[in-house]
Formats: structure tokens, C-alpha cells, sequence
């Protein structure tokens, strides 16, 4: 049964992703926030089908620290719900990912004209130019911007390395950072096709202000609340 479901709702996916993808390709004229809101309703509309096949569904707590002003959110990254899900969560938004991504079929291209932060990660230090110089530009548009500083998802219970890039962004733009956990693991697992039933929780930590603070400094705090949290969960 869990299968069928998971098949269910892969296959609402499929043929849903070539939709918004030509919704995408007609809104490329608007500006980038209508335009990426557009597109996330592709994520809004995955979650709902999420709850219809897989019977997962979310409870967050800590909306009331979302600030009103664009931010960077540097977030646990254990599932593909929480690509999703930030974006029903969250004002309009960009990720930053690694440009491969964009090579994907139908996807990649959907992907590619929500404006993301696409880089090179065997740039090395030239990756952190592209991500400063393309981050003063989205969030000069008023976008926010999500970062998983670990880079790849980890199982439930790993707690990788955190990647200086997001705070290194945020120190440079004098922009304050939302920290988020979740458990999103548990119910959709890394690369796992079958999905489990229950409630996947999230929290959002108070935005942490960046004067003062070098990237390392900042990048710690945030991942001492992350992983602080995650052993609530």
C-alpha cells in the first residue's frame, strides 16, 4: 500500500512538472517575484497531493519569527519535502544549487527560470564570488534566498559539515539569516521512493542579526540552533 501511494504520488509529479514548466516559460516576461510565485505553486500543489496519497502532513512552529523584509535562510536538508515546502512556507524565494541541476529535463528547465543561485562547486573560491555577486542581486529584487549549508541531504541523525557559503553571503550583505529544522527524513527519506504517513515537523528559529558577526561566527550560531533543535524533534 505504501508503494501504490508513493507511486500515486510520483506520478501526480510527472505529469504536473511539464505544466508549470510552461507556466514558467509564459511568465518570463513578469518580474521575478510574480514570476517565482507563479512557480511555486507547482510545490504548494505537490504538498497538498502529498497529503492526499502519502497522508503526510506539517506542523510548524516559529512562523512568527519569519521577518517582514528579505532574509537567507540556511536550512536542515534531509528530504526533498523541504524544497517544497520552504516555498508554501516562506515569501518568494531562490535557492542556491549547484548548476547541474539545471541540465534536467523539464525540471532543470522550470528550475532554471525561477531565477536560482546556480554555481560551480569545484570553483572553489570563485563559487563564493558568483554566490555573493548573484545574492546582492535577488535580494536587491526582494527575494529571499535558501541555502542548506550542509550541501547535500543527510540521513536522520547525521549532522554534516556546514558549509561557510550562507553566512559568508549573509555577512556580505549585511543580510539576517532564519534558521530552520525539521524531520522530514523520518516520512520521505534521502533518495527513498517509499514514503511513510505522519506528521513532519518544523521549526523556524528567530532571525540572527549579522552586524558584528564574522561568517564563521554566524555559520556556528546557526548551526548550534539547527542541531539543537533537531534533538527535540
Amino acid at each position: 500500500m505504501l508503494f501504490l501511494r508513493s507511486f500515486l504520488f510520483f506520478l501526480g509529479q510527472t505529469i504536473t512538472a511539464p505544466i508549470f514548466t510552461f507556466i514558467a516559460f509564459l511568465a518570463l516576461p513578469l518580474n521575478p517575484i510574480t514570476r517565482n510565485h507563479l512557480i511555486s505553486g507547482w510545490a504548494r500543489s505537490m504538498l497538498w497531493w502529498l497529503k492526499v496519497t502519502c497522508n503526510i502532513t506539517h506542523q510548524i512552529s516559529g512562523l512568527e519569527n519569519i521577518p517582514s523584509t528579505p532574509s537567507i535562510i540556511l536550512c536542515k536538508h534531509q528530504s526533498a519535502w523541504e524544497t517544497l515546502a520552504l516555498q508554501a512556507i516562506f515569501p518568494t524565494q531562490v535557492y542556491v544549487l549547484k548548476r547541474e541541476l539545471l541540465w534536467i529535463p523539464i525540471f532543470g528547465w522550470g528550475l532554471a527560470m525561477s531565477s536560482p543561485i546556480a554555481i560551480d562547486r569545484a570553483a572553489g573560491r570563485e563559487a563564493l564570488i558568483q554566490l555573493l555577486e548573484q545574492g546582492k542581486d535577488r535580494i536587491a529584487k526582494g527575494l529571499w534566498v535558501v541555502i542548506f549549508p550542509e550541501g547535500t541531504r543527510k540521513a536522520p541523525g547525521v549532522h554534516g559539515k556546514y558549509q561557510i557559503g550562507g553566512a559568508w553571503l549573509a555577512t556580505h550583505t549585511h543580510t539576517q539569516v532564519v534558521p530552520v529544522a525539521h524531520n522530514a527524513g523520518e516520512f520521505w527519506p534521502k533518495n527513498g521512493f517509499t514514503k511513510k504517513p505522519g506528521v513532519i515537523k518544523m521549526h523556524i528559529g528567530k532571525a540572527i542579526q549579522t552586524a558584528g558577526l564574522k561568517a564563521d561566527a554566524l555559520n556556528k550560531q546557526a548551526e548550534n540552533w539547527i542541531e539543537d533543535e533537531m534533538l527535540k524533534l
